[in-house]
């Protein structure tokens, strides 16, 4: 498709056609149109590339060390100064330019730059884990956020670890994190530890030198919403233009379901003669949980009237170009933008709050313990038993009798 049909012959054209974006500006367009990008959209792109493009060719940079000149343009953008543009000026020159530089990639006219290699330890720990322990890529990711710190910190010879050199680390980095941080932290270089032991590497019982976190398990009063919030929540989902996100929010109170798993589903999780959704929870245990009339018609209205038409497997896609499916992260922010719209005043923000106050309903309205344990997918009971607390008269079920002399 020519450039003309989204770019006037004005001054934003001879800048294209004269900086470093000359030879590529009319494909540009066409790989933005490929992606789902709208034509007021392509309009807008193409003007910040001829506003970047001027100032690039301004500095003397060529198309061969066009990185480097994204990497001056943003670090001015960062320092808070202003690159002289032609036009508008603002970071979006900036992204746009990242975004043609991607652009580059995709057609081989630039060499994609290779990832940094993660240390081989924490490469075999990582192979280790999804193989022999089932761990799922978010979780995985999480793990790795931690292990690689310790590693650079420590070095990669595991013979060189001892309880001094580990607990002198944990401390150090107690000292600038949260207590749940520093949970996060223990998790994940025990298992790292664990990993080490099973594999040879360290002595058995070294896991144990990893000092506890102070914290009592299951203390605290679960975070939930009432039933009022969660009506409002719902209702502010409302109308055609937010037929994914009602979907979504659903899937999160009625069920209990994880960010990351609303994100996993594909369209051959959903069995609609059997009524039921499967999912691929923790440690790669498949797992059904009904499909309800209410969730049941919100997928089909997104799927008929909301979905973009991407031929890919998962059923929730983005909203804006490019088009993809979407990750935890999107069902995070959306979470938070209903309850800004319902008016909802909440500390925690979250998608996981929901699927705290869809364990209370639950309980509240007469589901027992082994049944919302069976929904939320807890391998133990006691902590669907931490839900129990947000009403005195569920405590009963799970309180002990008192071992002292009787009241009198």
């Amino acid at each position: 498709m020519p450039t003309g049909v989204y770019v006037r012959k004005n001054a934003v054209w001879d800048r294209l056609t004269a900086g470093m974006a000359a030879d590529h500006a009319a494909d540009f367009a066409q790989w933005l149109r490929e992606r789902r990008y709208t034509s007021l959209t392509i309009v807008e792109k193409m003007r910040l590339l001829a506003s970047w493009t001027h100032w690039v060719r301004a500095e003397g940079y060529a198309l061969a060390v066009i990185r480097e000149a994204h990497a001056a343009s943003f670090a001015l953008i960062e320092a808070g100064h202003r690159p002289r543009f032609r036009g508008d000026v603002n970071k979006d020159a900036v992204e746009t330019g990242k975004l043609f530089i991607g652009y580059l990639e995709d057609r081989g006219v630039l060499m994609r730059l290779p990832a940094k290699p993660e240390a081989p330890l924490v490469a075999e720990f990582a192979a280790w884990a999804r193989e022999q322990c089932g761990l799922a890529e978010t979780s995985l990711a999480t793990y790795l956020g931690t292990i690689t710190p310790f590693v650079d910190a420590l070095g990669d010879i595991p013979t060189a670890y001892d309880a001094v050199t580990i607990r002198a680390y944990m401390i150090e980095r107690a000292k600038a994190v949260s207590v749940a941080r520093m949970k996060g932290i223990s998790v994940g270089i025990r298992a790292f530890l664990r990993f080490l032991i099973a594999t040879g590497r360290c002595p058995p019982g070294l896991d144990h030198a990893m000092p506890n976190v102070a914290g009592w398990r299951l203390a605290s009063i679960p975070r939930f919403l009432p039933d009022a919030d969660i009506a409002r929540i719902i209702g502010a989902c409302g109308g055609e233009r937010r037929l994914r996100d009602r979907a979504i929010i659903l899937l999160l109170v009625r069920l209990g379901l994880r960010a990351s798993e609303v994100a996993r589903l594909g369209f051959d999780d959903i069995d609609w003669r059997q009524g039921s959704i499967r999912l691929c929870g923790k440690s790669r245990r498949e797992e059904l949980l009904p499909l309800t009339q209410e969730i049941g018609d919100a997928l089909l209205a997104y799927i008929e009237r909301g979905r973009p038409a991407l031929a890919t497997p998962s059923l929730f896609i983005t909203e804006y170009a490019p088009l993809r499916p979407i990750d935890r992260i999107t069902v995070k922010c959306l979470v938070r933008r209903a309850l800004k719209r319902g008016g909802v005043e909440s500390r925690y923000k979250g998608a996981h709050i929901l699927r705290h106050s869809a364990a209370t309903a639950m309980l509240r309205h007469g589901v027992s313990l082994p049944g919302v344990s069976t929904v939320l997918r807890h391998r133990s009971q006691a902590m669907t038993a931490h839900y129990a607390k947000v009403d005195i008269v569920l405590l009963s079920a799970i309180a002990r009798p008192w071992p002292g002399r009787s009241p009198c």
